[in-house]
């Protein structure tokens, strides 16, 4: 009776440590994460493949590693560079082209890391509509979001397989998706293949797609990249070079390993399509770093050609320092 009276009483204690330990867990684990530097990251858009990289830095706990905690948002009305420039967060998701307009403005953004190296984007079109060049845009209608550097990019591509761009219909589109626009009174539109492009393959549509950069090396510009502000740069220059190491583990992982980053940004937003995702996260995992010597870097011709562009065709007024608009001095040294 006394061997059964004290086992129970052990057992009971040890029912006892174990309630007490697994309360405590939680408060370990909140301390641990209040030791960790709270940072927020605002994305451009909803969550796609753009993006893997930050998500699997997240769930592998490559930012921990760093010290941090991430907090990944959606821009919302404000946009992303103006949450970054006013400091409303601390590092985002941007492109090239809006890099180099908000500094001839005096926005203080910078870009701290190419998430793709090239452009992968350019115009299609559903294949009935006979578009397999740009000089087959003559006569037929772009759907696109009202922006003055549309018709300079189409212009341009024309110009070099002997087109006119006075010979097309220039429509706003707003927010239609190509697959939307196209069955109504759309021929093309600009696209990114790693996205819609892959998504049309998935759907069994055949599209002509015209990539920018087989017709003018100025259209190879960073799109998107890693942004933060000039003031994360100078106060808190370790800050941003834990964020860059860490999210550049993320895209390394991406790279090797894209089916997994794939379930883990599915985790991340499951609304989202898993063959879409799945296939879409395989397109891209070698464009990330492509023929880089390492994920994430920048040159400076590539700033300065995509400008001067700009500036020949009348879309950007000011000065423009490419030297001061991107640096690849927080990317791991290899």
């Amino acid at each position: 009776m006394k061997k059964w009276v004290i086992t129970l009483m052990l057992a009971m204690a040890v029912v006892a440590l174990a309630a007490c330990q697994s309360k405590e867990e939680p408060k370990k684990e909140e301390a641990a994460k209040d030791q960790l530097e709270k940072v927020t990251m605002v994305l451009d858009w909803t969550p796609n493949t753009n993006h893997t990289g930050l998500y699997v830095a997240q769930t592998q706990g490559f930012f921990e590693e760093q010290g941090l905690d991430v907090d990944i948002i959606q821009p919302g009305d404000a946009g992303a560079d103006q949450l970054v420039a006013s400091g409303k967060a601390d590092f985002g998701i941007s492109y090239q082209e809006g890099i180099t307009l908000a500094r001839t403005q005096g926005v203080p953004i910078v870009s701290i890391a190419a998430i793709i190296q090239h452009n992968t984007s350019g115009f299609a079109a559903p294949k009935e509509k006979g578009i397999a060049s740009p000089k087959d845009f003559e006569g037929k209608t772009y759907g696109g979001w009202g922006s003055p550097i549309e018709k300079a990019v189409i212009e341009t591509i024309m110009k070099a397989d002997g087109g006119d761009v006075e010979r097309i219909a220039i429509i706003n589109a707003g927010d239609a998706d190509f697959f939307t626009m196209t069955e109504k009174d759309v021929d093309f539109a600009w696209i990114y293949y790693g996205w819609t492009g892959v998504e049309a393959e998935l759907r069994g549509k055949d599209i002509d797609m015209i990539y920018l950069t087989d017709y003018s090396e100025k259209l190879d510009y960073y799109t998107p990249v890693l942004s933060t502000n000039e003031k994360m740069i100078d106060e808190k220059s370790d800050i941003v070079k834990k964020m860059v190491a860490a999210v550049a583990k993320g895209y390394e992982y991406a790279i090797e390993n894209p089916e997994d980053a794939a379930n883990i940004l599915l985790v991340a937003a499951p609304d989202l399509s898993q063959d879409l995702v799945i296939n879409s996260q395989k397109w891209l995992a070698d464009k990330y770093q492509d023929d880089a010597e390492q994920w994430g870097v920048q040159k400076l011709d590539v700033w300065k050609n995509y400008a001067d562009w700009m500036t020949e065709n009348g879309v950007l007024e000011g000065d423009f320092d490419p030297e001061q608009a991107f640096t690849n001095e927080f990317l791991p040294k290899k």
